[in-house]
């Protein structure tokens, strides 16, 4: 019965952290919004420090979801694109906040607390989805390496920019323009 009620606050608390962000979160007013208590997310996370762990391996379990229906052996420009259509969808918006709020904070504290390697564990995921996307047989190639390390550059920079100006249009022409560059 807990590990039932575990999974339905934590999707409640999910929601709310997609809204509300995680820097300052409480565990009162969160309780409080997901008809819980703080005692009831103590327990079935054992602290606070628990639940932030439980809630950024949700979001990036959801993020990787999403990016796993990339076209298989496509080629790492057409795997970007389709990466960037993506991460420029308004409805991933809250995702992606939360995934740069994560991003920092880990990169703040690479070692301890919740956020700890949150950061290189991103990088890892989604350099791998990129790798999935290029063939077998020049996939480890240090020139391959080098240009999934360069689309996900742009692509992590392009996202910083839409997510403070909104520009689509503006970021979506840079990255095009910079993802053609990686053509072999």
């Amino acid at each position: 019965m807990t590990s039932g009620r575990r999974e339905e606050l934590l999707e409640l608390a999910y929601a709310y952290v997609r809204e509300h962000g995680l820097s300052d979160l409480s565990l009162r007013p969160l309780a409080a919004a997901i008809g819980s208590s703080p005692r009831v997310l103590l327990f079935l996370f054992e602290s606070k420090d628990g639940l932030v762990k439980a809630l950024l391996a949700r979001a990036r379990a959801e993020e990787l979801a999403l990016l796993e229906g990339l076209p298989a052996s496509a080629g790492l420009t057409a795997a970007s694109e389709a990466v960037w259509r993506w991460l420029s969808a308004d409805a991933h918006r809250p995702l992606l906040r939360l995934w740069v709020e994560a991003y920092a904070r880990s990169l703040l504290s690479p070692e301890s607390g919740p956020w700890s390697g949150f950061a290189a564990a991103t990088v890892a995921d989604w350099l791998a989805v990129l790798a999935a996307s290029e063939p077998a047989a020049t996939r480890d190639t240090p020139g391959a390496v080098a240009r999934r390390t360069a689309a996900l550059a742009v692509l992590r920079g392009a996202l910083l920019d839409l997510l403070a100006t909104g520009d689509v249009e503006r970021i979506t022409a840079a990255v095009d323009r910079q993802l053609e560059s990686l053509r072999v």
